[in-house]
């Protein structure tokens, strides 16, 4: 998987010790430690379902995201004291709180909401699947990105892999489906990819603790007023909100979101945005081991196809 990431030498991350910065690359300048983080990520970012599956039906969803966002901004902002991390310019601090209200404020919150609002999960992950295929484009506008025959091939195949892993859990429920769940989606869509975009285009000198501690504040103050306008804060603190808090707290927000701005930092955005085609695909495999739900030939199949649309899609020519 190093592929994912742009060979030549990259810039330091100011998280990099001096003495590892030069020292541990591969041949094609590219840290070592990188070849690991895809697939922790996938695997990472896989386990956000077990958040929303036990808090959805306890909490309303922008309540529920505002707290989160707030504590990992919280916790993010003191370990950057204690560390003494530098911390951004007033110009960066408002870009921070821009990319944060996108990538976690409206592609989460806007996701969150929908489903809680009865849109069956195979169509909404459908939508927000686009991803991939929109980041390629506005990547090649805005960032200059060269996209390839053949990454475009993958990006293609990819997405209908994800189409066969959703397939059994997909239901045109007219209930869940209306204008404004769709719409929802594909803001969910749109926020995350020009989020991305942004995070890659200003963001790349922006230490990770102080960013995403600005960051993350940046997506407390969006889903909390939007909890205030919409929502009354109603949340039922048993043990499975509590476990999805800290989980998403932890794992999600922290450990997630950090190896999906490392991978940004050091790759085409293009390219990184092909590994969320292998998510669908993990998680129905962590619902079939810790929930039991079935797992289908036609799911294991769309995995393999996601699988080699990803090697496809971010193998250098």
């Amino acid at each position: 998987m190093l592929a994912v990431f742009k060979p030549g030498n990259p810039r330091p991350t100011s998280m990099t010790p001096p003495s590892q910065q030069t020292s541990q690359t591969t041949p094609g300048g590219a840290p070592s430690w990188l070849g690991l983080i895809p697939a922790i990520f996938v695997l990472f970012w896989a386990t956000g379902f077990i958040g929303s599956r036990l808090s959805a039906p306890y909490a309303e969803p922008f309540s529920f995201l505002s707290i989160r966002f707030a504590i990992v901004a919280v916790l993010l902002a003191g370990a950057a004291v204690i560390m003494r991390a530098s911390w951004p310019d007033r110009r960066t601090t408002l870009q921070c709180l821009v990319t944060g209200a996108l990538i976690h404020g409206g592609y989460l919150g806007f996701v969150f909401w929908s489903i809680w609002k009865g849109m069956p999960a195979g169509v909404s992950a459908l939508i927000v699947g686009l991803q991939p295929l929109m980041t390629a484009v506005l990547a090649g506008v805005m960032l200059s990105e060269r996209i390839s025959a053949r990454h475009w091939s993958g990006l293609f195949i990819g997405l209908a892999g994800v189409g066969l892993v959703v397939w059994p859990k997909f239901t045109l429920d007219a209930a869940g489906i209306t204008p404004l769940t769709v719409g929802a989606n594909v803001l969910a869509m749109l926020s995350i990819t020009l989020g991305s975009i942004y995070q890659k285009r200003f963001m790349a000198d922006v230490d990770l603790r102080t960013g995403n501690a600005w960051q993350f504040a940046g997506a407390a103050a969006v889903t909390g007023i939007v909890a205030l306008a919409a929502e009354s804060y109603q949340i039922t603190w048993n043990g499975s909100v509590i476990f999805a808090m800290v989980w998403l707290v932890f794992v999600l927000s922290i450990g997630a979101i950090s190896m999906l701005y490392i991978m940004i930092r050091h790759g085409e955005i293009s390219r990184v945005t092909t590994l969320f085609y292998l998510v669908p695909g993990v998680t129905a495999v962590i619902a079939w081991l810790m929930f039991d739900e079935r797992l289908l030939p036609v799911q294991i199949a769309g995995m393999v196809v996601c699988a080699g649309a990803v090697m496809l899609a971010t193998r250098k020519p």
